[in-house]
């Protein structure tokens, strides 16, 4: 039982005692200051693990001149995005006993503004600046060390840790091409957004030839994958394995064998989910006679999709711990550089089927 439990505070002088070291020793192992050997601090840091002490964070920061607290300025109100960065730098900032302030601008100017002055008011270590998007955004002004999340800086000086979005796409599209699709079409978002163009670049220089028909840029939403089906059905058309029909420019059972696109590469589940329905509601299996692939790994869209979606980690968790590290090298006065988090590939039902 820690001496916390049996109703007394644990003080700094009990982990000295039962770590056999001075008190200013203890301090300093705690504190991660002076010159001890290894075998010390970690002898005190024991002893304080097993009284359960928790230090004085306001005499920690007077003694180092820090407040060992970063703040997070984000866009994303949902925290689709900034959550799991948030989780992430935290597993890293915790090392440095740093402790996060998440503050939401809600795309508001004035409110990051006003974010900026109260984290500067509180003497904030660093700040991590993330939002919603992929987009690069203005550089903020402040005098302390600030790392860019996922939402990269438009100052190639400034440090951003950024998602290999072409990285991600190339390597759905391959798996595309694994399974023996040959007739490729890719879906995605906005062409004004950073990560739909990238997403596009990647597949694309994978599919090569296989790619049947120019990409079809439109909404980061369902309703845009229904459509794009139906604009595919008109165009280049929609094979069926089962019987060789298809959907064609003549409506159903027009296509022929061969002919119509049997893979759609969507740069987002949202998209994805849409193209799934659309498909099933023409009579078309996924993936039977058409695979479909998504992006993101957003468990509400692609697990709950008609089949679950072959999709995109994008790995923000490890984004964050990579944005956290490079903030504490910056807070500790060393340097740091701007990295790129590859995402990974989430095989499921909808290019292999059950």
């Amino acid at each position: 039982m820690t001496l916390e439990r049996a109703g007394r505070t644990v003080r700094i002088t009990d982990v000295a005692a039962l770590a056999g070291v001075s008190i200013g020793t203890a301090s300093k192992a705690l504190n991660g200051t002076g010159q001890l050997r290894e075998s010390t601090r970690a002898r005190v840091k024991d002893a304080a693990e097993k009284l359960g002490f928790v230090g004085d964070a306001r005499a920690r920061a007077l003694s180092s001149g820090r407040t060992y607290t970063v703040g997070m300025i984000t866009t994303d109100s949902f925290g689709r995005f900034s959550i799991p960065v948030l989780l992430g730098a935290e597993d890293a900032l915790s090392a440095g006993q740093m402790a996060v302030l998440l503050c939401d601008t809600r795309d508001d100017h004035v409110r990051e503004a006003h974010y900026l002055r109260s984290l500067a008011a509180r003497g904030v270590d660093g700040i991590i600046v993330t939002g919603r998007s992929a987009d690069a955004r203005p550089p903020i002004d402040v005098s302390i060390p600030v790392v860019y999340a996922f939402t990269p800086s438009t100052d190639p000086g400034d440090v951003s840790v950024t998602l290999d979005d072409a990285a991600g796409s190339a390597a759905v599209a391959a798996h595309v091409l694994s399974t023996g699709r040959r007739r490729v079409a890719i879906v995605t978002g906005p062409e004004r957004h950073r990560s739909a163009v990238r997403r596009v670049s990647g597949a694309a220089e994978v599919l090569g030839a296989h790619l049947v028909a120019e990409p079809l840029y439109g909404e980061w939403s369902e309703r845009w994958g229904r459509q794009a089906v139906d604009v595919l059905a008109r165009g280049v058309g929609l094979a069926s394995a089962e019987d060789g029909s298809g959907v064609g420019p003549g409506g159903l059972g027009a296509g022929s064998a061969g002919v119509g696109v049997d893979a759609i590469v969507c740069g987002s589940d949202q998209i994805a989910r849409g193209v799934c329905d659309r498909l099933r509601e023409l009579g078309l299996s996924v993936p039977g006679d058409v695979a479909v692939t998504g992006f993101d790994d957003w468990d509400v869209m692609a697990l709950a999709s008609r089949p679950p979606l072959t999709t995109v980690d994008l790995r923000l968790e490890e984004l964050g711990r990579v944005a956290g590290r490079a903030l504490l090298d910056l807070v500790d006065g060393g340097a740091a550089a701007s990295a790129s988090v590859t995402p990974s590939l989430v095989v499921r039902e909808s290019t292999v089927g059950a």
